[in-house]
């Protein structure tokens, strides 16, 4: 899957940036403030999330890791698709969307167009004590090789359509320990057979 992209911006748009990769020119679908930050001719490194569906790829791109990793991670609540948690992002920062989820802000979630109580109350229920800055996240420490090996696995998987923590179990299932980068497709081959077809 594709994870970051370093290259010039070739064209900013109202919901989208052109990035020129090696004469390649990849569209990513970004938060206004990112948008903002971006200008034509400059280079830049965009973290991005792929998603993956039967009739389309898409790009998702962030300024920084800690904004990809938060994008993921409200995709794993139910109802909240890729195109509602950019909206998310779109009005608060992933340090304001922690708090709110820490303090239990109903109200806050709810301005985001799409989010009404209802999803606001799921949200507020699996995101407890889940969503967290980066800098305090218990994988800070975690060994890069494994972590990595790991991560991908589980991003394939969300690429191809599985919630992020349906995907996150079926590597524990089937990998509980240590991924090598080398055993990465044979884990994620074992991951699919676990999950057996089923979206969440």
């Amino acid at each position: 899957m594709i994870a970051q992209l370093t290259g010039t911006v070739a064209h900013v748009g109202a919901s989208a940036v052109i990035l020129d990769v090696a004469g390649v020119g990849y569209r990513i679908l970004a938060t206004p403030a990112s948008l903002g930050e971006l200008h034509a001719g400059r280079d830049v490194t965009v973290h991005t999330h792929m998603v993956v569906r039967e009739d389309s790829m898409t790009l998702f791109g962030f300024l920084s890791a800690g904004e990809r990793d938060t994008f993921e991670q409200l995709q794993s609540v139910q109802g909240v698709g890729a195109k509602l948690a950019l909206a998310m992002l779109a009005v608060h920062s992933p340090e304001a969307l922690a708090s709110a989820v820490a303090a239990g802000d109903q109200k806050a979630l709810t301005k985001v167009p799409g989010i009404g109580p209802k999803v606001a109350s799921r949200l507020l229920l699996e995101l407890g004590g889940k969503l967290v800055l980066p800098e305090a996240g218990a994988s800070a420490g975690a060994p890069a090789t494994a972590a990595d090996a790991r991560g991908e696995v589980v991003e394939a998987l969300v690429g191809l359509g599985y919630a992020a923590r349906q995907a996150q179990a079926a590597v524990d299932a089937v990998a509980p320990d240590e991924v090598a980068a080398a055993e990465a497709g044979s884990t994620l081959r074992a991951a699919l057979k676990h999950l057996g077809g089923t979206r969440g």
